[in-house]
Formats: C-alpha cells, sequence, structure tokens
C-alpha cells in the first residue's frame, strides 16, 4: 500500500515540479524512479533493497511475472489513443507529405543508422543492435508537446513535431516487435515471410478495428445510448478492448488501432468530443505519472553500470547529431520547409514512454532465455530517453532563437466567437496574411467557418484547454466579438496575458456605448458600435472595403465621419506593406498614418473603394 500510493503521491508532484519550471514531466519522473529503485538500493538502503520493488521478487514487488507489461501495455493504449484524439486533420494542411516521410523514410533512416552506430560502438549482435534501433524510432507526445508549449513557432512546425511524435509510436512498436520476434525464433530466412504476413496482419487489423470502432463508438455516444454519467469510463473501456482485441488477432496491433481510433474520433463532430478529450487526459497524466517512475525504478544499478563507458556518449551522439538529422533532412528534401525550420526539427526529437516501456518488457525477456547482449537494451534506451528529454528541454528554446525559428513577433489572431461579424473579419484577415483562429462553443458557426477555409476550434474559453494549445503560439492579438459583454471580459482577462500581448481588445457593451465617459481602453473600432450594431450592419453590408489615405488628418476626418454613420464601422488600418492594425474605440489615438496606406471598414461603400466579400 506505501509503494502504490508512494508512487502516486510523487508521480504527481514531478508533474508540478514539471509545469513550475516549464520542463517535460518525464525528466523528474524518470530521475524520482531511479532514486527510489537502482540507486536506493545501492547507496540508501540497508540491505540493498529498492525502496519501490515493481516486479514481485518472493519476497516483496507490486507486479508478479509479466503482469508489470500488461499494466504498461494498456496504459500505452489508453495514452496513444487520448494522443489520437489531439491530430486534427486541418492542422496538415501544409505539411501532410513532410509528415508521412519522417514516419516512413525517417524511420527508415533511424533504424538502419541506428543500428550500424550501436554494432560498431558496442559491438553488440546485429539482431540486439537492430532491437535497440527500432525502439528508438519513436519520439514520444508526452514529452514534446510540453517542450513545444513553451516555444513560440510557427504552426507548421509545431503540426510537424506534434503529428510525429503520436504517428510514430506504433510503428516504432511494429518495428521492435518484428525484430523481437526475428530474434526468439533465431532468425533465419524462414522469418522473412513470417515477418512480412505478420506485418500486413498488425497493419490491416490495427487500421481496420481502429477505424470501424471510432465509428461505433461515436454512434453510441451520438445516439445516447450510454448515460452521460458513464460516458467517459464507457470510452475508456472501448478502447482497451478495442487493444485487446486487435492484439488478440494481431499480436502487437493494438498500439495501431487506439492512435487510428483516437484519430478518427478526433476528427469527427460528437458534441462530447471535449469531454471525452478532458477525462483521458487527466487519466493520461496520472499514467505517465506511474509508467516512468515504475519502469525506471525496475532499473539495476548493473545495468547502468553497462553503459557507464564513453561508447555511450558516442552512440547518443550519433543518434542526435547524424541519424536523426540525416533522416529529418531527407524526409522534407522538396517540402517548403526552410533550411531553419529543418534545423529545429532535426534537434527536437525527444524519445518517450513507448521505447522506454517495450525496452523493459523486450530486455528482460531476451535476458531471461540468455541472448547475449540482451542486458544493454533497456539501459541503453533508458539513456537516449533520458539524454534527449534532458537536451531537448534545456536547449529546444535557445536552440530556436539561434536558427531563427523563434517567433519574435508574434502576429497571429485570436477571436473570440465565430458569428458573422466574427467569420468576415477574420476571412478579411487570413486574406492578408495574417493566421486567425476562431473558437467558439457553437458547432454550427465553427462549421460555417471552416467552410470558408478558416481555422476554428470548437471549445468553451471557461476551459483551460487553449491555454494548452500549442498550434496557438504564434498568436499575438485578442479580439473578443461575442454579443455577451461578460464573455468578452472575461476571455480579455483569462487569455490577454497568453494570446494578447500585443494587443487585446473586445467590444463596447451597449451601457459603454451610450456614456461617452466609459470609453474602456481595450475597447475595439468604435466606442459607438456595439455588437449589435456589427451584427445588424454585417447583415445589411456584408462587406469590407479599404479607402486610401492621404495623411494623418484624411484619417481623423473619415473616423469622425464613419462614427457618425449608422451603416459604417471602421476595422483595421493597412500600411504599403500590407501589415494590419487593429483600430481601438480611442482610435484617434493613432499617432503615424502615411500616405497610400488604407482605411479597412466594414458596411456600405464610401466613395471609391477596394471591396473584397465574403
Amino acid at each position: 500500500m506505501l509503494a502504490l500510493g508512494g508512487i502516486i503521491i510523487l508521480g504527481i508532484l514531478a508533474q508540478w515540479v514539471a509545469w513550475k519550471f516549464k520542463i517535460p514531466a518525464i525528466l523528474p519522473l524518470i530521475l524520482i524512479g531511479l532514486l527510489v529503485g537502482p540507486i536506493a538500493a545501492e547507496f540508501l538502503s540497508e540491505d540493498g533493497t529498492k525502496w519501490i520493488e515493481p516486479i514481485w521478487n518472493g519476497k516483496e514487488g507490486l507486479f508478479p511475472g509479466e503482469s508489470l507489461f500488461y499494466f504498461v501495455s494498456l496504459a500505452i493504449s489508453i495514452i496513444l489513443f487520448e494522443g489520437g484524439l489531439t491530430l486534427k486533420m486541418s492542422e496538415i494542411k501544409n505539411v501532410g507529405p513532410v509528415i508521412t516521410k519522417l514516419i516512413s523514410l525517417g524511420s527508415l533512416v533511424t533504424f538502419f543508422g541506428a543500428a550500424v552506430a550501436a554494432y560498431y560502438i558496442f559491438n553488440l549482435s546485429w539482431e540486439i543492435s537492430f532491437l535497440f534501433s527500432g525502439l528508438i524510432i519513436v519520439t514520444g507526445p508526452t514529452v514534446i508537446t510540453p517542450i513545444l508549449r513553451n516555444i513560440p513557432l510557427k504552426k507548421d512546425i509545431s503540426a510537424v513535431l506534434k503529428w510525429e511524435g503520436i504517428l510514430i509510436d506504433p510503428i516504432g512498436a511494429l518495428v521492435a516487435v518484428l525484430v523481437f520476434e526475428f530474434i526468439s525464433v533465431g532468425g533465419g530466412g524462414a522469418f522473412t515471410k513470417t515477418a512480412l504476413i505478420e506485418f500486413g496482419k498488425i497493419v490491416l487489423f490495427g487500421s481496420t478495428f481502429g477505424f470501424t470502432f471510432a465509428h461505433a463508438l461515436n454512434l453510441i455516444i451520438n445516439k445516447k445510448w450510454v448515460p452521460h454519467y458513464l460516458l467517459n469510463v464507457f470510452a475508456l473501456a472501448a478502447v482497451l478492448g478495442v487493444f485487446i482485441l486487435s492484439d488478440s488477432f494481431a499480436h502487437e496491433s493494438g498500439l495501431l488501432a487506439v492512435v487510428v481510433m483516437g484519430m478518427v474520433l478526433g476528427n469527427t463532430n460528437s458534441p462530447y468530443l471535449k469531454e471525452l478529450l478532458y477525462f483521458k487526459e487527466s487519466l493520461s497524466v496520472l499514467l505517465i505519472s506511474i509508467l516512468f517512475i515504475l519502469l525506471a525504478a525496475n532499473i539495476n544499478m548493473a545495468d547502468l553500470y553497462l553503459i557507464y563507458t564513453w561508447k555511450t556518449a558516442a552512440l547518443f551522439a550519433a543518434v542526435i547529431f547524424i541519424i536523426r538529422p540525416l533522416g529529418v533532412f531527407l524526409s522534407t528534401n522538396g517540402s517548403t520547409l526552410k533550411l531553419k525550420e529543418k534545423l529545429f526539427i532535426s534537434w527536437v526529437g525527444p524519445r518517450g514512454i513507448v521505447a522506454a516501456g517495450i525496452a523493459s518488457l523486450f530486455g528482460l525477456k531476451l535476458s531471461k532465455i540468455g541472448v547475449v547482449g540482451a542486458e544493454y537494451i533497456t539501459p541503453l534506451v533508458f539513456m537516449i530517453v533520458l539524454g534527449t528529454v534532458l537536451l531537448n528541454a534545456t536547449t529546444a528554446r535557445f536552440f530556436a532563437k539561434l536558427v531563427g525559428v523563434f517567433l519574435t513577433k508574434s502576429d497571429g489572431i485570436l477571436i473570440i466567437g465565430a458569428s458573422k461579424v466574427s467569420r468576415l473579419i477574420g476571412h478579411y484577415l487570413e486574406s492578408n496574411g495574417r493566421h486567425v483562429v476562431l473558437i467558439d462553443s457553437n458547432q454550427t458557426n465553427i462549421n460555417k467557418a471552416e467552410e470558408i477555409g478558416l481555422e476554428a476550434i470548437n471549445t468553451n474559453i471557461y476551459s483551460d484547454t487553449l491555454l494548452d494549445n500549442i498550434e496557438l503560439n504564434d498568436v499575438g492579438y485578442l479580439m473578443a466579438l461575442t454579443g455577451n459583454n461578460d464573455i468578452n471580459k472575461y476571455a480579455i482577462n483569462k487569455f490577454s496575458k497568453q494570446f494578447g500581448e500585443n494587443g487585446s481588445f473586445r467590444l463596447v457593451s451597449i451601457d459603454e456605448m451610450k456614456d461617452e465617459n466609459n470609453n474602456p481602453k481595450e475597447g475595439l473600432f468604435s466606442h459607438t458600435d456595439d455588437f449589435n450594431t456589427l451584427a445588424r450592419v454585417t447583415e445589411k453590408f456584408p462587406t469590407i472595403h479599404e479607402i486610401e489615405l492621404k495623411d494623418k488628418t484624411h484619417y481623423e476626418s473619415l473616423i469622425e465621419i464613419f462614427n457618425n454613420d449608422v451603416d459604417i464601422i471602421p476595422l483595421f488600418l493597412k500600411d504599403t506593406e500590407n501589415e494590419i492594425t487593429i483600430i481601438s474605440s480611442h482610435n484617434k489615438d493613432i499617432e503615424t498614418v502615411e500616405e497610400k496606406w488604407s482605411l479597412v471598414y466594414l458596411g456600405k461603400p464610401f466613395k471609391t473603394s477596394l471591396i473584397e466579400k465574403v
């Protein structure tokens, strides 16, 4: 009881430390696991026992036999399903081919390159070398996400690393399983045919079960055949069921099945998707906390002494400085990614829970049957996991600045509300080169926004989902455009620090509009126009116009006219470089207006203008 309770307490404490210091949680979790496991046994316990013994040894321990690895497999399935839920097809419209190559060509480069490095550096057999390389193919979403969350990057870079981290997990597991089976049966030419058959079965059953049961679960949820209070646990049972069922038809196809299941379900319009995601996120945090401590504690000090040599540093350097960059550059050849972006993707490749979990399982199994060199598998993989996480967590931000992918100017715009007004304004901004994201809790509004090519997120602003969204790292402007003044004020108070560093604005309320002396500092567009005015003008004149300016006096005179015209609302200033400035209700505070700049406005045409229809 003490050990179980201690793992949970220490795990959540490690998660808090990671949040506080903005580092991947895997780092303190592994260190805690090593402390209560091999370090405690070697230096702290009088009788040489671990403070936490994961596997039952006849006297003490938490899991008898191989039950620890059954628990690890089931837990990983839940973590990967949750990761699949976050994969949105809209995120990869620009970088889909890059991701495909990274998880195929990039995996092959890692598989063969790391095997060659392990063979020549550690003098391991080819079988063990390829098992090692198969295990380190994966880059973990549980460690990439916290790193990306703290670095403002272009959306394409974040999307590539996020998708690679989730999709490559089952691929790495699949490759490792095939190599493990090869070693277990003693290799030989006959295995080649068997391996190909097994590979086909894994892909077939994994993708089929995942796709089919995702739609089945979505139907069950939407038809409300399950009561609301059972919704989350029913989905959990379904995920575990699909994992076990797929695995029973094709060994190790379960991981692929749950990733496909999560990805398909995550791209549906289910109204309960956010609720499922919240539950799975909380569960994943708990499982990750338990798993890393258990797996690190399961290592013995003798295993660590095996890799206490210069060869370990050489192997690590080969993986980080040669193999990873080679795989990335081959995979991104011919893409729209720039050199600096390729360099950053090459640098960020931390390994995670799947590598650690499967390495522990295979290392123990092969050691039991006396395979030479099997004792190196677990410590070497853990070395790669811990080393890459430590390296990326401490240097990713600096490296992003060094190569020039760190966004010093966050000019993306987050619009609260996806009404017709927001869609019209968002479309104009998007067509003028700004990254625009609309959020709304109304799925109909979200669908209409997506129909005209806008990025839109169905979420409730009272949740913390947006704060963890790495795709919003380039957002520096916040515009609250809902018809509810309380929501607009709440959005400004909650999100202005993270998303409004360059400016946070909201529409004035009816009361503020009627009171000339109550013009809020964050007021948007005009002090004489609230949401109702915007909505009315949008219905009557759903067009955005531009009128060329001569100077600041010309601008001020137009603003005066527009504020007295019920069918015209000023929106933005656009300079000759196509840079856009949001007009606030203090619109006379604009300091600089030059010739050939444009005043952008909504409503009826005013003299000669450039009109863009949505």
